[in-house]
């Protein structure tokens, strides 16, 4: 059995980042499963600030087209449209992630493979994971979980740990959209979190958080609704689900324990407000690859990380309470005034 230093679990942006930055001294495992997530590829300002912080430029080949400035933010109970300006980036989510891979030193042990199993040894973690129909062990003093929403490393550490959770679907279609654009959906019919759609080359993405039980019939029941707003669907040429977090408390925030850490999603550090997480990922791998290169404690870093979640707490009412979202709406604040050509 291989021994490491840190076997990191989830190599997606927490645990590809935390593998680039952590000290060449430590031997490190970075075990990816590979698997797809519904994302939008949208890279916000918080996430576009951390890679300005690394002095990291994203490759061209990355970035998708079109490049779009507001979001077409639609209330479905109650025929709301407004218009915000946003300043997100719009990426080919599945070449970020590798590009990301690519990034991590070559000392870094990179495994595909999904994880099975974790148990504890006297002074670290046996690690059990599946490479196609194989099974392997490794052996590590610190692990790290950077695995998502259903963290098996969250799970070992608090098996009663109960964070909100939704079943994230997402569809892709050929466009048929005259004008491209984002859209952010509103439909307490369906879900009390949101949907979005974005145009992202000649494919139109359509998602949404959906609370578990008869997740895929609400997902169909918008769908449909959104198809008498004007949407153009079609056939879809690809689904994918998985589970998303959604943070109501600060205190759903779980860093780990006993030379155990737990990074991004998999710590709960998701924006309950927009879903975004790629800046808490690559912000939290940042925290913890300085306190495992310095010593110093990773709780306390992390703080203001808690801290940025308790202020998105704060704002969800206001997206999220259908009369606040209505009084919110109706007012303009904030919104603007979009002119559509007929060309």
């Amino acid at each position: 059995m291989e021994n490491f230093d840190i076997a990191i679990i989830g190599g997606g942006p927490a645990g590809a980042t935390l593998a680039r930055l952590l000290d060449s001294r430590f031997r490190v495992a970075l075990i990816d499963s590979g698997r797809e997530k519904p994302c939008g590829g949208l890279l916000s300002p918080d996430a576009q600030k951390a890679f300005a912080e690394f002095d990291l430029t994203l490759p061209k080949d990355i970035l998708v087209d079109p490049q779009i400035f507001s979001v077409r933010t639609i209330d479905l109970g109650t025929g709301l449209e407004r218009h915000y300006q946003r300043f997100y980036m719009n990426l080919d989510r599945e070449k970020f992630d590798r590009w990301l891979l690519s990034l991590v030193p070559q000392n870094v042990v990179q495994i595909s493979g999904l994880c099975k199993g974790i148990s504890r040894t006297e002074d670290g973690y046996h690690i059990l994971y599946r490479d196609d129909s194989t099974e392997h062990n490794i052996y590590a003093n610190i692990l790290v979980g950077a695995d998502g929403a259903s963290s098996m490393v969250r799970k070992f550490l608090y098996p009663d740990k109960k964070i909100r959770r939704y079943t994230a679907i997402q569809q892709w279609f050929p466009e048929k959209h005259p004008n491209p654009f984002y859209s952010c959906i509103f439909d307490p019919a369906a879900t009390d979190c949101c949907s979005w759609t974005i145009s992202k080359d000649s494919r139109f993405i359509y998602g949404g958080a959906f609370p578990a039980e008869h997740c895929r019939d609400s997902f169909e029941r918008q769908k449909a609704r959104l198809a008498e707003h004007g949407f153009k669907f079609g056939e879809p040429l690809r689904t994918v689900a998985c589970t998303v977090l959604r943070p109501s408390s600060p205190f759903d925030i779980c860093i780990g324990r006993d030379n155990a850490y737990l990074i991004g999603e998999a710590a709960g550090l998701i924006s309950p407000s927009s879903l975004e997480g790629i800046s808490f990922a690559i912000n939290s791998a940042r925290l913890l690859a300085e306190a495992l290169n310095s010593g110093t404690d990773y709780s306390k870093s992390v703080l203001p990380l808690r801290m940025k979640i308790a202020g998105k707490i704060l704002k969800c009412p206001f997206m999220y309470r259908p009369a606040l979202r209505k009084t919110v709406m109706k007012s303009g604040l904030a919104s603007i005034s979009v002119t559509k050509s007929d060309k």
